[in-house]
């Protein structure tokens, strides 16, 4: 245990899972003065070991029950991999700790509603790291939307082109099934998250397609103890089907496309691939009186909006630039830190939502099922009232 004399002014944050998105928890101290990272979990010795690089001075504990009992904490950042998220979260929230749960929520539907009916039991604080919410490109067109510069939202289309997604998510657990499920989930929750939040609605039916094309006929594979992604990542990693150093099992599609009716009865698509040559997404918003699209999702590129009746045209009738970093999501990783930490503290409301971030498991991994199934659609099945009613109160 801590010496009290030497407690933090503020919040007492662990972070839980040493691997390489566990960086975010260096954004406490910015994202709210006197809060502080006061302990580390990791299983193994290697992310032990990063802990004490990552955090110096801090204890590291092998687990989450060894945690609990050495030290006080106010709240847990967890950045474990997807398949530990659920039980983790758990422990946690049941033991009275705020939980900044890394997304997506969880690898299935069934964990997912646990992960939030133990919140609900518990009147624990549940945070969900959808941190593109806070991305200036969506804060963008959300803006244009609630101004009614496209009328209503009827159809939103979202294409993904995961340039890198060979060396984030076919080298390490990402492309086992077993333990991420689906990249629909991984990769894609972000973008399933935000199509509910431009449109003020969750999905309600979903029917998905895919496959494994490029990566599955790799045969160079390897486990690589103790290295993180940045450890391998490379843009001279070059073509895509010439790809070394996969992950020993790979099972997860490589091409995957969804279609979505939102309660709303808004339709949505979203289509995801791994070996483009780019990396961004590229949303378009139909509404009643006209459309948007990004081109580009970072600082530099812009929105533009269509609304008056023409032919084809480079030139959007209204163009708004998009701000924030010229790459990456820092800018949006810190927003989301100091949103978690200032409801933690202050009762702040939030623009995240646990009941949003189930919305995106939900919409993710049954689109899986039903490209695994034959392309069947599949309805989403409601959560327990008191649960809804427990986050929605709070």
């Amino acid at each position: 245990m801590t010496d009290p004399t030497l407690v933090s002014p503020g919040p007492r944050i662990a972070v839980v899972g040493v691997g390489a998105r566990s960086v975010i928890a260096h954004h406490v101290g910015v994202a709210l003065a006197g809060a502080a990272v006061v302990a580390a979990v990791d299983p193994s010795p290697q992310g032990r070991a990063r802990a004490d690089a990552l955090f110096p001075g801090v204890p590291v504990f092998e687990d989450v029950s060894a945690l609990l009992a050495g030290e006080a904490i106010d709240a847990a950042v967890v950045t474990s991999p997807d398949d530990t998220h659920a039980d983790i979260a758990e422990q946690l929230l049941r033991g009275g700790v705020a939980v900044y749960l890394e997304k997506p929520l969880a690898t299935t539907l069934a964990d997912a509603d646990r992960v939030l009916t133990a919140a609900a039991e518990a009147g624990s604080v549940l945070y969900v790291g959808h941190n593109f919410r806070h991305a200036a490109v969506v804060r963008r067109m959300k803006e244009i939307i609630d101004r009614g510069e496209i009328g209503e939202v009827k159809a939103v289309w979202v294409r993904h082109f995961v340039g890198n997604g060979g060396d984030y998510y076919f080298k390490d657990w990402h492309a086992d099934r077993a333990r991420t499920n689906t990249l629909l989930l991984q990769k894609a929750s972000h973008d399933l998250d935000v199509v509910h939040y431009l449109c003020g609605a969750y999905t309600r039916r979903v029917v998905g397609m895919g496959d494994l094309m490029v990566y599955g006929g790799i045969t160079d594979r390897r486990e690589r103890p103790g290295q993180t992604m940045p450890d391998w990542f490379s843009f001279d990693n070059w073509p895509p089907a010439a790809a070394t150093g996969l992950n020993p099992v790979v099972d997860v599609e490589d091409v995957s496309m969804m279609m979505m009716t939102l309660d709303s009865g808004v339709l949505a698509s979203y289509q995801q691939c791994h070996f483009t040559p780019d990396y961004w997404r590229n949303y378009t918003v139909i509404g009643t009186e006209g459309r948007l699209e990004n081109i580009g999702d970072t600082a530099g590129g812009v929105v533009k909006v269509w609304n008056r009746r023409r032919e084809w045209a480079v030139a959007g009738d209204l163009e708004y630039p998009i701000e924030g970093d010229a790459s990456g999501h820092e800018d949006a990783d810190i927003s989301t830190m100091r949103e978690f930490l200032n409801h933690v503290v202050h009762g702040t409301p939030t623009v995240v939502s646990p009941l949003a971030a189930r919305a995106a498991v939900a919409a993710g991994a049954l689109a899986a099922d039903s490209l695994r199934s034959g392309s069947r659609p599949f309805d989403v099945p409601d959560l327990p009232a008191h649960v809804v009613d427990y986050f929605t109160s709070h």
